[in-house]
């Protein structure tokens, strides 16, 4: 794998700049008291510069990973022999969205998203806007047909853990039980 270049580290580094400096305001501040003048301001960038990194404010507050939906489509394609599509996603799901909720921010962060309607929704958003390439590779995988709706709906499903969990006591018990449900059905 290849080192990033100066000017990407340069980027990444303004990127995180960004989003570090909106986090902490919107910690602060509330998110509907800050700016982005203000988040513009604290991160010493302009608005421009701002704008080139992050669609507006929502996207400032949740990691758009652009790799995602390759990961996502490779839990299920690149699976282990034997393994369950539905086992395949929850090793997903548990190893990039727990590591989140282990973070000393993660109660402040949780609390910021559930008191502000704009980025409970963009947050679903992020996630579940994946839904249709990920109901497409558990279609292929299963030989079913790229509508099928029980496809769509598992990849829907998983998609929405991030949601129902955020905020709970113990986000693992509540993964593995979202997870039961889908392995084993409503008992």
């Amino acid at each position: 794998m290849e080192t990033p270049g100066r000017r990407e580290r340069k980027k990444a580094a303004t990127r995180q700049a960004l989003a570090d400096a909106a986090l902490e305001l919107f910690l602060k501040r509330g998110y509907d008291q800050v700016s982005i003048r203000d988040i513009a301001e604290a991160a010493d960038v302009s608005t421009t510069t701002l704008f080139k990194h992050f669609t507006g404010k929502e996207a400032l507050v949740f990691d758009e990973s652009q790799d995602r939906e390759e990961r996502l489509i490779a839990a299920v394609r690149e699976r282990a022999t034997g393994q369950s599509i539905v086992e395949a996603l929850r090793e997903y799901v548990l190893a990039t969205w727990l590591p989140l909720t282990e973070h000393p921010q993660y109660p402040e962060f949780t609390a910021l998203v559930n008191g502000t309607p704009a980025l409970q929704e963009y947050g679903e958003r992020m996630w579940t806007r994946h839904a249709a390439a990920l109901g497409a590779a558990i279609a292929d995988d299963t030989g079913a047909d790229h509508d099928d709706v029980a496809c769509h709906a598992l990849a829907r499903f998983v998609l929405d853990i991030p949601a129902l969990t955020r905020g709970k006591k113990n986000p693992k018990k509540a993964v593995e039980e979202i997870f039961d449900l889908l392995a084993h059905g409503w008992r």
